[in-house]
């Protein structure tokens, strides 16, 4: 038996605000509706289903595997948008990006404070 994730939901304070902005830093199509949530989809079959919270939201962690013009792409919209950014999750390293690996990665954060990542080689892969 094979295990794929299909979908995982993104709670949020302005669901269609928040997916707008992930199809637009990803790159992605605007999102659909699908239900009450708000879905970008992404290459590899898997959705993120945007839903508003009703109570407190705790910060979250999703991190994209991208190429490296992908991430060009990417890395250039959050400089446009302003976006703060950092090399690392810890937030110490502001302004850079980390060359784990011996790929590239940097961490943002989307509008409700969920901590994302893009990444150009998986972590442990190797340098």
């Amino acid at each position: 038996m094979g295990v794929d994730l299909n979908h995982t939901i993104v709670w949020c304070t302005d669901q269609a605000a928040s997916a707008k902005f992930m199809a637009e830093i990803l790159g992605r199509p605007a999102p659909r509706r699908f239900a009450h949530f708000d879905v970008v989809d992404l290459d590899n079959g898997v959705s993120l289903d945007f839903a508003n919270a009703e109570r407190p939201i705790a910060q979250q962690h999703y991190a994209f595997l991208l190429n490296d013009a992908d991430f060009d792409a990417v890395f250039g919209r959050i400089k446009d948008h302003g976006i703060d950014h950092w090399a690392d999750p810890g937030k110490s390293r502001p302004g850079q990006i980390n060359h784990h690996d011996g790929g590239r990665g940097v961490y943002f954060p989307d509008p409700d404070g969920h901590l994302l990542e893009v990444i150009t080689k998986p972590y442990g892969s190797g340098g």
